[in-house]
């Protein structure tokens, strides 16, 4: 092959390379395992027959859709095993994406959460459909079934999904005025503001994966929910000393979020949902340091789906 060829596939590939990553990520949940099958999808790029490829960007995702339910039907026995609420790995977000609200919204934590509730063929089908807006016939061709069967685990994914996740449209610069508000009562140990920006019966998921002491179970209820939150600035956490915490406002998954670090290293992520009134519905809070790399690498992905 010649050296130009070369340079144009490559140039090909990386024209797509942040799309590739964006499907892989809201089918995996993982920053980790999503930019393993990219790189599996380059190598299969690599070595493809291209004159065969009529469209570049289709063929590729559909490497990449492949490779990544490959991975997720050989990872499922781990999530189901694992200590306590398995969350998915935090990334951090470019502002572009806030622009497109469906963008943002795709990749959010709670969306992401409800997405590990489908089979992984659903999970394939209902992102390649609804977020990446592919046709029945090339999602078909994506995940080697039938039409058929691709419109059936279509519609059982957008059922269930849409009794797991409310359509609710909060706005950004309130969730994001919510966010601060949140964040000035946290690090100010305040339970009172707490709990005004709290919905009555709150739930916080905390992702320790068994290597940090976290709450095995959801905490649900404003008082409970604010009360863990006020002691964050009085009680030592994973050995590090509240005087040495840090804690920054960031765009996560989408949404503003919270990042806490101290003695060099990340601690955890903080991610909201909101109500349509915008008070604060669920919190997810992911402390597994296995799953702190992405943040702590501080690369702000572009998970737009174009």
């Amino acid at each position: 092959m010649s050296h130009l060829s070369e340079d144009r596939d490559q140039q090909m590939f990386h024209k797509h390379r942040n799309l590739l990553f964006s499907v892989a990520y809201r089918l995996l949940g993982t920053a980790a395992d999503a930019e393993d099958a990219v790189q599996d999808a380059w190598i299969k790029w690599s070595s493809a027959a291209r004159s065969q490829v009529a469209d570049p960007k289709a063929y590729l995702t559909r490497i990449v859709s492949n490779l990544a339910l490959e991975r997720l039907r050989s990872t499922r026995y781990k999530r189901e095993t694992y200590v306590g609420p398995w969350l998915p790995e935090p990334i951090l977000t470019s502002g572009d994406t806030a622009e497109a609200v469906t963008d943002a919204e795709s990749v959010s934590m709670a969306m992401l959460v409800v997405l590990e509730t489908l089979s992984p063929l659903e999970r394939a089908v209902f992102v390649l459909k609804e977020v990446f807006d592919f046709s029945h016939a090339e999602i078909a061709e994506a995940v080697e079934r039938s039409e058929a069967a691709v419109r059936q685990a279509a519609h059982r994914a957008r059922e269930h999904v849409r009794a797991r996740r409310p359509r609710f449209t909060t706005d950004r610069p309130r969730q994001r005025e919510v966010t601060e508000r949140f964040f000035a009562a946290a690090t100010g140990g305040d339970v009172n503001a707490l709990m005004e920006l709290l919905s009555p019966d709150v739930t916080l998921w905390t992702d320790g994966g068994g290597k940090v002491r976290q709450a095995l179970r959801p905490v649900v209820g404003a008082q409970t929910v604010a009360a863990w939150f006020a002691a964050i600035g009085t009680v030592t956490y994973q050995g590090v000393e509240p005087a040495d915490m840090n804690a920054e406002l960031v765009e996560i998954n989408g949404g503003p979020g919270m990042v806490f670090s101290g003695s060099g290293r990340v601690i955890a992520t903080v991610t909201f949902d909101f109500d349509a009134d915008g008070r604060i519905t669920s919190i997810h809070n992911v402390a597994n340091p296995d799953k702190l790399q992405a943040v702590a690498d501080g690369t702000a992905h572009d998970v737009g789906t174009r």
